[in-house]
């Protein structure tokens, strides 16, 4: 069962929830038996104007609903270099996880820590604000990141040389192409030398002029960046770019190991299945 539209993280247990940034010594990022729960609304109809009147009636469980646990009982170690793909089915956790790295999602119970700053490339534009321009964009995703407008602005002209966009700098990104969004997107999150690079399918994204700039791109990153995390299901650009694997399914990760045999033991159950 996937968490529908009406599916919200759990807020019930935020008491039992350690939540923890370090920036001092140790692995980059420590996951100690993490647990993500989302509550699941099955009315889809539900509307602002009911809620109040369950509010003010005081109607105890107005809209039935359901616990699903995204993930369960985690237990992982990043290292600093390590270079982590993550393949699973649909549903298996991946993007969960990756957003729960990102800070995005707090987790239900379990303990996290994250040392060094995030860069998340997750949902191409995500934090764009389509009536600026490329270049406002640019600035503004410098500011989000923790960046000063002086160390961000040095890195504009990188930028739109890797893109192509220069041309476009002062259009508003309402008027560019969802392939342009990734370009500019993916350009700004491998532009700021992260300790932490989280990308969700980004690769197979664009035409293969941009997808084998991207790799190119992500390589040279590698050796700036402490860790660097994928989900993907390009078993190719898995192989290519990462040394360690995480096979995830259920919400749970099934195992962990060389990239090249986590692929192939994921693949072999995959083609089992299907027969």
């Amino acid at each position: 069962m996937q968490p529908s539209s009406r599916t919200k993280p759990s807020s019930s247990s935020a008491s039992k929830t350690q939540r923890r940034v370090d920036a001092s010594g140790g692995n980059p990022v420590e996951l100690q038996d993490v647990s993500l729960k989302f509550v699941s609304y099955h009315d889809k109809q539900y509307s602002l104007k009911r809620a109040a009147l369950d509010l003010v009636l005081r109607r105890v469980n107005p809209m039935p609903a359901s616990d699903f646990w995204a993930l369960s009982h985690i237990n992982l170690t990043i290292a600093k270099g390590d270079r982590v793909g993550i393949v699973g089915h649909n549903g298996a956790g991946k993007s969960t996880l990756l957003r729960l790295l990102a800070r995005i999602y707090p987790p239900t119970s379990g303990l996290v820590k994250i040392r060094g700053n995030v860069a998340p490339l997750i949902e191409m534009g995500a934090g764009f604000n389509p009536e600026l321009s490329g270049l406002d964009n640019i600035m503004l995703n410098g500011a989000m990141l923790g960046l000063a407008r002086k160390q961000m602005a040095e890195k504009v002209e990188g930028i739109f040389g890797f893109t192509g966009l220069q041309e476009f700098a002062d259009l508003p990104l309402k008027y560019y192409s969802s392939g342009m969004y990734t370009r500019l997107a993916f350009a700004i999150a491998t532009e700021i030398d992260p300790d932490i690079l989280l990308i969700d399918e980004s690769l197979g994204a664009g035409d293969a002029a941009f997808v084998e700039k991207a790799k190119a791109r992500i390589r040279g990153l590698l050796d700036r960046s402490n860790v660097v995390v994928i989900v993907s299901h390009d078993m190719t650009s898995l192989r290519e770019m990462c040394t360690r694997g995480l096979w995830m399914n259920k919400g749970q990760v099934v195992a962990d190991g060389p990239m090249g045999e986590i692929i192939d033991g994921y693949l072999a159950s995959s083609a089992a299945q299907a027969g």
